[in-house]
């Protein structure tokens, strides 16, 4: 329908064909600005909801306290499954002065000797003591071996010590202590010096050194 001027009440002209094929491709190319918009915009959308949940997820790993970690699980034990019963031993009567000196070493002998634990012995607490199963012992007031002069000797933490080899076991006795002090470590166990460490240590915080000891005991 035609619409009159206002200010000359003469009819509006009709548009022209130009104005309208203009006006129409204005609209097309607004359609399409808009539909590209709003692509663009969900594209951003889409983009930006994983960024900001990943940054989320980020500060508040940033900002919480560290988990704290798990306790350690108890490591099983490492000593050597063994018998509780009481290891036979005999207990000779000692004098007066070497009674005194073996219930001081017996006082001084660690609870374990590397991964065996004490044991009851049957007889001789305050001269005694074993360890392990099979046991390895420790009597004091025996007495000290004759030993040629040309007998291998093994100073282990201060300590002189004489080894015999037996079948089952070596002896070793020390031979610079007043009052002689003998282990006997079972062939179970490899390297029997390694096993009179702890044992040497209690011989020389509790027996003095004394006697004639060989040569070989003053290298």
């Amino acid at each position: 329908m035609a619409t009159a001027d206002p200010a000359t009440g003469a009819p509006d002209a009709a548009p022209s064909t130009d104005q309208v094929t203009d006006r129409s491709a204005a609209d097309g190319r607004r359609a399409g600005w808009d539909r590209s918009t709003r692509r663009a915009a969900l594209f951003a959308a889409l983009v930006a909801v994983p960024v900001t949940v990943a940054v989320a997820a980020f500060t508040f790993d940033r900002l919480s306290p560290d988990t704290p970690a798990a306790a350690p699980s108890p490591s099983p034990t490492s000593l050597r499954p063994q018998s509780v019963t009481p290891v036979e031993m005999a207990a000779p009567a000692l004098a007066e002065r070497p009674g005194v000196v073996c219930r001081a070493l017996v006082s001084q002998l660690p609870a374990t000797v590397r991964e065996l634990a004490q044991r009851p012995v049957t007889a001789g607490a305050e001269q005694n003591a074993a360890y392990g199963d099979p046991a390895l012992t420790v009597a004091c007031g025996g007495p000290e071996p004759t030993v040629d002069a040309t007998a291998d000797l093994w100073i282990v933490n201060r300590v002189c010590w004489y080894a015999a080899e037996r079948s089952d076991a070596t002896v070793l006795t020390t031979l610079d202590r007043e009052t002689a002090v003998t282990v006997t470590v079972p062939r179970a166990y490899e390297g029997p010096l390694q096993w009179i460490t702890p044992i040497s240590d209690a011989v020389v915080a509790s027996v003095p050194s004394g006697g004639d000891s060989p040569s070989g005991c003053r290298r």
